[in-house]
C-alpha cells in the first residue's frame, strides 16, 4: 500500500486513525498500541500477503535473540552474533542471491541461480533496524522491551518501508510511556501539513521530473544522446530523486505525528551542501548514521592512521552502495562517493596547512556548492542506470563526447541573432524537442526550490530543524502554512492520475 494512493488516504489512514484514538479516548491505551501493531502488519501485507509471515518470523527470531542476550551472560555473545547473522542471511538471500549467482555464472559458467525471488518491501530497513537493536542491547545501551513494543518498533507503518532507520532509544520510550494525547491538536495539524507537503512533492514534482528522466535513460540504452539530452536526463533524475525521497520523509514524519509519535528527521536540504561530507550529513541521515556508528567507527573511524582511515571509509561506502541495490552500478556509486569523501578529507587537511589564503567567502561557497552538486549528479547517473553501458552513454553525452548539439528552439529564440550561425543544430526529430521542451523551466524551478526555500523541518520544527514545532508558536504563520499545505494537498489529489512507487521502496 502506497502513501500516495486513494485507498491509503481515504480508507486505511482514517480508519486506523479513528480506531487508534477512539481506543485511547476510552482509556484502552494498551489495546490502542496493540491495534497499531496489527494495522501496521495489515499495511505491510497489502503488497504481498504471504510476506507478512516473513516479517513476523523476523520479529520473533530477533526478540528471542534479544531475550537470550539479556538473560544468559554465557551465551550473550553467541546470541548477538547469531542474531546479526540471521538478519544478514535473510537480507542476503532475498536481495543478493540472484546477483551473486549471476556473477558466479559469468566467472565460472556454473549456473545455480535460485528460482525467481521477490524482494520483500522494506527488508533492508527492518533488518538493519533490528541489527541496531541487538547490538545496542548487547552493549547495554538499552533495556529489553516488551514484545508488543518491540513488534511496533519494527513494524510501525509510517517508517516501515523506507525509513527512517530508527534506534530503539528513540522509539521504545514513546511506545512505553505514550504521551501523544498531550499535544493532540498540534500533532494533528503538523501531521496533516507535513503529509500534504510530502504528497505534493511526490505527485506533482517528483513524478513530473520522472517524465523527463525516464525517456532519456531508456534512450541511452540503445543510442547516442545529445549534450542537452544527457543533462536533461541527469538533472531531471537528480530532482526526481530529491523530491521523491524528501516527499516520503515528510509523509513519514507527518503520519507518525498523527499518531503522537516523533520520528527523527531524515532529510535536510542535501543539495545546499558545500562539500560531499556536508551532503552526507543531510542526505538519508539515519542511514548515514547507521554506517557511521556500526561500520565506520568500529573499523577504527578517524582514530587510526591515514591509510587505514581511507580503507575504512572505502569499505563503508562500498557497503552503503551494496545496501542500496544488488548491482555493480550501485556498488560503483558507493565507491565513487568514497573517493569523493577521501578527496574532500585530503583537501580539508591541505587547506588548513598550505592554503590558508582560501577564505570561506561567498565566491568560494558558491564554487564549492556547484562542484559538490555536479559530483552528486554524476554519481546519480550510475545510481539510476541499469548497467554501465547506459551510465557511460549518459556521461559521454553530458561531457560533450557526442558533440554539443543545440536544440533548434533555443537557437531560434536566443542565439540566432548573436552571430552564432556556426553552431550545430539538433534535427527537428531530436528527442529533446519532442519530449523535453518544458524541461528547462522545470529544472530551473527545481533547483531554486532546493536551494532557496527552507525545508519542511525548518518550516515546521524551527529554523535549524531542531527542537519543537517552530511555527506552532506563531498563529499567523501557522495559518499561512496550514493554508499552503491544504492547497498542496488538493493539487496533489487532482494530480494523482496514476500511482507510482517511491524510489526508495526498491531498497
Amino acid at each position: 500500500m502506497l502513501f500516495n494512493s486513494y485507498i491509503f488516504i481515504f480508507l486505511f489512514l482514517p480508519v486506523t486513525y479513528f480506531i487508534f484514538w477512539g481506543l485511547q479516548k476510552i482509556g484502552w491505551l494498551q489495546a490502542a498500541m496493540s491495534f497499531l501493531v496489527l494495522a501496521s502488519l495489515a499495511f505491510y501485507s497489502y503488497w504481498n500477503p504471504p510476506f507478512v509471515f516473513l516479517i513476523i518470523a523476523s520479529i520473533v527470531f530477533n526478540y528471542e535473540a534479544a531475550h537470550l542476550i539479556t538473560q544468559n551472560e554465557k551465551w550473550k555473545k553467541a546470541a548477538v552474533w547469531a542474531g546479526v547473522a540471521g538478519n544478514l542471511g535473510l537480507l542476503g538471500y532475498f536481495k543478493y542471491a540472484g546477483f551473486f549467482a549471476a556473477n558466479i555464472f559469468t566467472l565460472t559458467g556454473y549456473d545455480f541461480s535460485p528460482s525467481e525471488i521477490f524482494l520483500p518491501l522494506g527488508i533492508s530497513f527492518f533488518t538493519f533496524q533490528q541489527i541496531t537493536y541487538l547490538l545496542d542491547l548487547y552493549k547495554k545501551k538499552i533495556e529489553l522491551a516488551g514484545f508488543r513494543d518491540y513488534a511496533l518498533f519494527v513494524s510501525f507503518f509510517p517508517q516501515l518501508i523506507a525509513g527512517p532507520i530508527v534506534h530503539a532509544k528513540e522509539m521504545l520510550p514513546q511506545f512505553r510511556d505514550f504521551e501523544g494525547h498531550k499535544n493532540f491538536y498540534t500533532n494533528m495539524a503538523m501531521g496533516l501539513s507535513l503529509f500534504s507537503v510530502g504528497l505534493f512533492k511526490k505527485v506533482v514534482l517528483a513524478d513530473q521530473f520522472a517524465g523527463y528522466a525516464t525517456p532519456m535513460f531508456e534512450r541511452a540504452d540503445d543510442s547516442n544522446l545529445s549534450f542537452f539530452d544527457g543533462w536533461t536526463g541527469a538533472l531531471a533524475y537528480t530532482f526526481q530523486l530529491y523530491f521523491d525521497f524528501s516527499g516520503y520523509s515528510d509523509m513519514a514524519l507527518g503520519l507518525a505525528a498523527l499518531f503522537g509519535i516523533y520520528l527523527p528527521y531524515n532529510f535536510f536540504s542535501p543539495y545546499k551542501a558545500i562539500s560531499i561530507s556536508d551532503f552526507w550529513r543531510r542526505w538519508h541521515i539515519t542511514m548515514s548514521r547507521f554506517f557511521r556508528d556500526y561500520i565506520y567507527i568500529p573499523l577504527g573511524g578517524n582514530r587510526v592512521r591515514a591509510s587505514q582511515q581511507t580503507a575504512n571509509l572505502m569499505m563503508t561506502m562500498f557497503l552503503a552502495g551494496l545496501w542500496h541495490g544488488a548491482g555493480w552500478t550501485f556498488i560503483f556509486w558507493g565507491v565513487l562517493h568514497g573517493i569523493y569523501l577521501i578527496i574532500n578529507h585530503i583537501f580539508s587537511l591541505v587547506r588548513v596547512k598550505y592554503l590558508t589564503f582560501i577564505k570561506g567567502g561567498a565566491s568560494f561557497t558558491a564554487f564549492a556548492h556547484i562542484l559538490t552538486l555536479m559530483a552528486v549528479v554524476v554519481g546519480w547517473v550510475f545510481f539510476r542506470a541499469e548497467n554501465f553501458d547506459i551510465a557511460l552513454n549518459m556521461l559521454k553525452a553530458m561531457f560533450g563526447f557526442n558533440g554539443v548539439v543545440v536544440p533548434r528552439q533555443i537557437f531560434d529564440s536566443v542565439l540566432s541573432h548573436n552571430g552564432t550561425g556556426w553552431i550545430r543544430l539538433a534535427s527537428d526529430g531530436d528527442l529533446w524537442l519532442n519530449n523535453s521542451a518544458w524541461s528547462l523551466p522545470w529544472l530551473f524551478a527545481g533547483y531554486l526550490i532546493c536551494i532557496l526555500l527552507p525545508n519542511s523541518m525548518q518550516l515546521y520544527y524551527g529554523r535549524e530543524g531542531m527542537g519543537g514545532y517552530g511555527i506552532a508558536q506563531n498563529s499567523k504563520r501557522f495559518k499561512l502554512y496550514a493554508g499552503v499545505a491544504g492547497l498542496a494537498f488538493v493539487i496533489a489529489l487532482f494530480s494523482m492520475q496514476r500511482v507510482s512507487e517511491f524510489l526508495y521502496f526498491q531498497f
